[in-house]
């Protein structure tokens, strides 16, 4: 069986620049979008770097999972860990930019029974999910983004 047509790893990269770029050059009125009941919507996820302090911002899918966001750490499909997602494990405590507006959250990896019904999920948005993932030598990562209780 083959394996999934995916573009090349500098179109995808092409894509994502173009998508911010577009996101910022409308002020934030074009460029996301929330996720349908068969697919998934794009919210801006703004993290603090772990090196530089700064803040960095990437756009990522993601559904909902009753008051979390779940999205996943596939860094295209390529090897390696996102930027994003090892930014995120040093400082949890993020921003998320949704259609409705900005959310505090605090983020995780979903573990046990807990990423095997959110990774189900995903299948059910897209079919070739698990040969998309066996591109990669280690395990996706599921991510939950939870509300923040105290936005301080």
């Amino acid at each position: 069986m083959s394996k999934p047509w995916l573009p090349p790893r500098c179109f995808m990269r092409v894509f994502w620049v173009m998508h911010r770029w577009v996101y910022r050059l409308t002020g934030g009125r074009i460029g996301l979008w929330r996720p349908k009941p068969d697919g998934w919507g794009t919210m801006r996820l703004t993290t603090i770097g772990r090196r530089t302090g700064q803040e960095r911002s990437v756009m990522v899918g993601y559904f909902e999972s009753g008051p979390d966001l779940v999205t996943m750490a596939m860094n295209g499909w390529g090897e390696g860990e996102p930027a994003w997602w090892l930014n995120l494990q040093a400082h949890p405590d993020v921003r998320v930019d949704l259609p409705e507006g900005p959310r505090l959250v605090t983020g995780r990896a979903a573990e046990g029974d807990e990423r095997e019904r959110l990774w189900t999920r995903w299948q059910e948005i897209d079919k070739n999910l698990d040969d998309y993932a066996a591109r990669r030598s280690g395990e996706t990562a599921v991510v939950v983004l939870q509300p923040r209780d105290n936005p301080s």
